[in-house]
């Protein structure tokens, strides 16, 4: 369950190239002996209080490595969100000038940046390897927490199963995003006074 839960995180990174999850595991114990290593140089076990930074800092080095995906995978997840209003128009854009779902998703992915543009070639490239349509278009959500890009591959997936346009899908669903993303900025705008509290007492006080 745990390889099963970094596989999940490493998913939600993008699965990046210079770590793959076999190295991951591999990386994991080697940096719990260098934080063992550490603890021998600052001090061992001579003490009870030594004994148990010998631990923490052997735990810490563990863990080290899956709070660096689980970081990453955070800020994507975040330009995911960010990027799906303008993409959304984008294939809606393509689909009324009269290209297929699948020719805009590429047109999509080959002029976009980003790891939403990423997606949309990946998935393409799935769907050229064999896999069906509805299982590219689910594996795409799962490497996604994004419950607005979930809920549109939903969509997009009873579409195709029932044979339907995809227009009238994008359409309510790009004007729901773009509805949204006025009050997701002015949340963010309002987390912004308590953001600089700290800072503030910090920096400026004491001077």
């Amino acid at each position: 369950s745990y390889v099963s839960h970094l596989d999940r995180m490493l998913g939600n990174a993008g699965r990046p190239a210079s770590m793959p999850l076999d190295r991951l595991l591999s990386l994991k114990p080697l940096a719990a002996l260098s934080g063992v290593l550490l603890a021998l140089l600052f001090g061992g076990t001579k003490n009870p209080q030594a004994a148990l930074l010998s631990v923490c800092l052997t735990a810490a080095c563990y863990f080290l490595p899956d709070l660096l995906i689980y970081n990453s995978g955070t800020k994507r997840q975040a330009r995911l969100q960010l990027d799906l209003p303008n993409v959304l128009d984008q294939l809606l854009i393509s689909v009324q000038a009269g290209l297929g779902f699948e020719a805009a998703m590429a047109r999509v992915g080959t002029s976009g940046k980003g790891p939403l543009a990423e997606e949309m070639v990946r998935t393409l490239q799935d769907i050229q390897a064999g896999s069906t349509r509805r299982a590219a278009y689910k594996a795409m959500a799962a490497r996604s927490t994004v419950a607005d890009l979930t809920s549109f591959v939903g969509a997009v997936i009873q579409a195709d199963v029932q044979g339907l346009s995809v227009a009238p899908v994008l359409k309510p669903h790009a004007d729901q995003m773009r509805i949204k993303r006025r009050p997701r900025a002015e949340e963010e705008a309002l987390k912004l006074p308590v953001a600089v509290v700290f800072p503030l007492i910090l920096c400026n006080f004491p001077p």
